[in-house]
């Protein structure tokens, strides 16, 4: 067995060996390969910051992001093209290279990976080949006669920021997002034989059958093409060889592999296929390499997607390419951030809008799992037909063999020309669907940001309904916001497959001519699910927890918990039983204890998932009972790659049963009164109620003021206009102001009389009101200086936020620390992507779009069982013990535009009902059930503890 292992290695060695051998394209970077190790070139800008004087610049790099030219946000000038005042400078670039004499006899092609926009080349003072226009694609010159071998040489090169190409600039520049300048990607050297293999294109079959077309760059006698298939540690399966037609310059062939290794975005199994070139001796005359994967890609008409017989629902994104600090230009390792953050919001799918991507971004998608939709460019306006045909052809040569690659795109929302529908298959021997973003073509519908009832209605259509774009980000809506509601919608319905949530990431730019503010261009680029840095905001987690495959059904355990969870296996194509479970159970501190208190860990486990196939629900059975003293449960769930796909947290020991309780004082409460006022004092604590509204007033500790205030106090609010009331009028210019703006129902309370009683050692003092909403405040203050504040209040009607609150001064406010449900605070269509823990944060008040700190510190909080609230004057410590309320700490604050929210103040809040937030798009109201304001009839009663320290 052992002479076996070792010649079995020898052969893999031998193979490798010869493939390294064999005469391959070689690469010479003449830029550097992103914008992480950029090559100076010369640089002379023709308008705008630091024109007019020949300097210096990085390649790649976009030169507005390098201090030159002139910012540009497409839209400013949408459907003009060729508008005055636009930003239209020239960047000039000198490079001087040298060529390796070995290079001589070869053929040597100048490439640019892409250049914004119109690009004219020179090598040596020639001109090379013609203008090219389109901003996104690759394209070549063979200079092979314009070099000096052995020497140096010089590159010039003149980018039009702007294109002569009235629908380039249609298609490409006016358009809701970033307009920039330069050579954006690497320009190299590619290197071949002087006889090559030109182009390849594979169609791998889930069956094994391996199908390719292989060019030539020339027609020649008597050369044929040799192909091997090699696994992934590079052992050779199978190979074939077949002859070139004499006097043809290209052959198809076949060949195939038993079993293979099927690639899908959860098996990204890839193979390698080394294409070999030979004269007629045998001699190899040039070999290419092509990672492929075996996959089969199926539309069945009203029902779905299927990739290698299986249907599939798509949790996608669409995502740009972008940093603040280098614009379109990234590197390889950024390509692969991108493609790592979405799969860790349990991704499987991506579109590239709306542009082709950086290969090194495919080739990520290739070997770590995602659907891609690959889209030529044209946001709202198209490419003439000429120009369309010539990028497509570009754009598919490069990337056809991607087996990442699922759907083409003929471009977005009407920025398609139908002419070029055809062009698509002509490169691709696998006949992938070709899309039509927000229309409906090639047997899917893809309608964007349709209403949670239209997408119903465009469920009911024949075709396959996949919203290439639904739940419009912005700032903090959108998104995880209704995302439940639409999710199980969409995953449920036969003809739906799934969809593309808008978008990946905020597109901020860096201004550096703004000391590094971070350039949203006010709402227009602040659409991400992450900041503009990938902070992550708290939809990240909400869709993380809702596209997991792996879901725990059950909503709640209790102390007689026997370690059994119903399951659900949402994999496409995985048993639960690859993936693995932790479990811990856990003692959390009191609110009583000290600040730098930390979990207890009283118990842990691990346990293989059960044998549950995918789409289907089974048991998973952690093998044990919850501890007497264990306050709660923790059960991650980890991928067969170690990524966590989410942890859940199931109380099971609530906050009231846990609350300290403190030895008695021997001082009992006291109190004095005043026309105006009731003092009480206990425990060097003192607090102050008026006697004319019944409300707490004044809290102080040891003489030390806390300017906790003006409470209970009922709070109502309801969204002022409804899209969908009948009334609606569409005449008001102020619709869309209202359409945002919640107004308070005033409450008409009267209070009728302050009562104060002993009760054993306590001391209870009791508000009473009458005809309006708030009823009663009753305040029981134990000899410790807590307060128990047990309060009712009536409402009837429909309402967003409901609650009572008091007030503090938001600018003595330092930190607050919490057991709930965190670190994000909550919306009621976002309740989604929080987990019961303790949780801490420093005070911040980030403005949306322009400032990026997460997690939020203001907001609605749900679950919480304690709250400490540091101030400058002490701590506010509130123990909450009404089941289904959340805490509010002040209010979200929106954009400086408003466009999501305008929320009353609520100051410390104990609520009910607390708001949804909408998208771009949509108003709540449309947006689900759980976005639609709640219907409350009767009597509302909580009791919350206080403590002042």
């Amino acid at each position: 067995m052992k002479k076996v292992t070792t010649l079995l290695s020898t052969l893999a060695l031998a193979t490798t060996l010869a493939a390294q051998n064999l005469p391959q394209t070689e690469r010479q970077y003449l830029s550097g390969h992103g914008c992480d190790d950029m090559v100076e070139w010369d640089f002379f800008c023709t308008d705008g910051r630091n024109s007019g004087k020949w300097t210096k610049i990085g390649v790649p790099s976009c030169w507005e992001l390098q201090g030159f030219g002139t910012y540009q946000y497409g839209i400013t000038f949408y459907g003009k093209p060729f508008p005055e005042g636009v930003a239209d400078e020239k960047g000039m670039y000198k490079y001087e290279f040298e060529v390796p004499e070995k290079f001589r006899g070869k053929q040597v092609n100048l490439v640019f990976e892409a250049s914004m926009t119109d690009t004219e080349v020179k090598v040596n003072g020639r001109k090379v080949g013609s203008k090219h226009q389109g901003a996104f694609y690759r394209f070549s010159y063979n200079v092979t006669d314009f070099l000096k071998y052995g020497k140096k040489n010089l590159l010039e090169v003149t980018v039009a920021k702007e294109s002569e190409n009235a629908s380039v600039n249609l298609a490409e520049r006016r358009a809701d997002y970033w307009n920039f300048g330069g050579i954006f990607r690497p320009v190299f050297l590619e290197v071949k034989p002087a006889v090559n293999l030109r182009h390849i294109a594979i169609d791998a079959k889930m069956d094994g059958t391996f199908r390719a077309n292989c060019y030539t760059n020339i027609s020649n006698d008597g050369i044929s093409i040799r192909t091997q298939i090699l696994d992934k540690k590079g052992k050779k399966i199978t190979e074939t060889t077949v002859p070139v037609k004499a006097g043809g310059d290209w052959t198809s062939l076949q060949l195939n592999v038993s079993n293979p290794a099927l690639w899908t975005a959860e098996t990204p199994n890839l193979y390698k296929a080394q294409f070999s070139l030979l004269d007629k001796t045998g001699k190899v005359l040039h070999s290419e390499t092509e990672n492929f994967g075996f996959r089969t890609i199926e539309v069945r008409e009203s029902d779905g997607l299927y990739i290698n017989g299986v249907r599939i629902n798509v949790r996608g994104v669409n995502r740009h390419s972008f940093r603040p600090e280098s614009g379109r230009t990234l590197s390889k390792a950024k390509n692969i951030e991108d493609v790592l953050l979405m799969k860790s919001m349990n991704m499987n799918s991506v579109r590239l809008s709306h542009y082709p991507a950086d290969p090194e971004f495919l080739e990520a998608c290739d070997s770590l799992g995602l659907y891609v939709m690959d889209e030529l460019g044209g946001w709202h306006g198209k490419y003439d037909t000429p120009t369309g045909v010539r990028l497509i052809e570009g754009m598919i040569e490069r990337d056809v063999n991607h087996p990442s690659i699922i759907w083409w795109s003929n471009g977005n929302e009407k920025g398609w020309n139908t002419e070029l529908d055809g062009e698509f298959h002509k490169y691709d021997p696998q006949k992938r669907p070709v899309i039509h973003p927000q229309g409906n073509f090639s047997g899917f519908e893809t309608m964007h940001y349709r209403s949670y009832g239209e997408s119903q209605n465009y469920m009911r259509l024949p075709e396959i309904f996949m919203p290439t774009e639904f739940l419009h980000g912005l700032y903090d809506g959108g998104h995880g916001a209704g995302l439940y509601d639409y999710w199980e919608m969409m995953r449920k319905h036969p003809r739906c497959i799934g969809g593309f949530l808008w978008v990946l990431a905020d597109e901020g730019v860096k201004r550096v001519d703004m000391d590094g503010f971070i350039d949203n261009q006010g709402n227009f680029g602040a659409d991400g699910i992450v900041g503009p840095h990938h902070e992550k905001e708290g939809s990240y987690y909400t869709i993380k927890q809702l596209w997991s495959p792996v879901q725990i059904m059950n909503t709640s355990i209790d102390k007689q918990f026997d370690g059994k969870f119903s399951v659900e296996n949402r994999y496409d194509y995985l048993n639960l039983n690859t993936c693995r479970f932790l479990w811990k159970q856990v003692k959390f501190p009191l609110a009583t204890d000290a600040s730098n208190a930390t979990i207890q860990v009283l118990k842990e486990g691990e346990v293989r998932g059960s044998d549950v196939v995918a789409h289907s629900a089974g048991i998973l059975d952690i093998k044990t009972n919850i501890l007497p003293n264990a306050d709660a449960l923790f059960l991650t769930a980890i991928d067969s790659y170690g990524h966590e796909l989410w942890r859940w947290t199931f109380p099971v020991n609530k906050l009231n049963q846990q609350t300290e309780q403190l030895s008695p004082l021997s001082s009992r409460p006291t109190y004095t009164e005043t026309e105006n006022e009731l003092t009480v004092k206990a425990n060097k604590r003192t607090f102050i109620f008026s006697k004319k509204d019944g409300q707490l007033k004044g809290v102080s500790v040891d003489n030390r003021k806390i300017s906790f205030a003006n409470g209970p106090r009922f709070i109502g609010a309801r969204r002022a206009d409804r899209s969908l009331d009948q009334f609606y009028n569409h005449d008001d210019e102020k619709a869309k102001e209202k359409d945002r703006t919640y107004s308070e129902f005033p409450d008409a309370a009267v209070f009728t009389k302050l009562d104060v009683k002993e009760d054993g050692g306590n001391l209870v003092v009791t508000a009473n009101y009458k005809l309006g909403n708030l009823d009663k405040a009753q305040w029981t203050i134990n000899p410790s200086g807590d307060l128990a504040l047990d309060y009712t209040y009536n409402f009837s009607g429909v309402v967003d936020l409901m609650g009572i609150r008091f007030d503090y001064p938001e600018d003595q406010v330092i930190s607050k620390r919490w057991l709930g449900a965190g670190p994000y605070r909550v919306w009621q269509n976002r309740i989604h992507g929080t987990q019961y823990n303790v949780w801490e944060n420093d005070y911040n008040d980030p403005i949306p779009g322009e400032t990026f700190t997460y997690p939020e510190f203001k907001g609605y909080f749900g679950d919480v069982s304690w709250m400490n609230i540091q101030t400058k004057e002490g701590t506010i410590s509130l123990t909450n013990e009404t089941p289904d309320t959340y805490i509010g700490v002040y209010q979200p604050r929106d954009g400086r535009d408003r466009l999501l929210y305008t929320l009353p103040e609520s100051g410390i809040s104990v609520l009910n009902v607390i708001p949804p937030v909408r998208n771009k798009v949509n108003s709540t109201d449309l947006c689900g059930p759980s976005s639609q304001p709640k219907w409350v009839n009767g009597p509302q009663t909580g009791r919350v503890i206080f403590r002042f320290m």
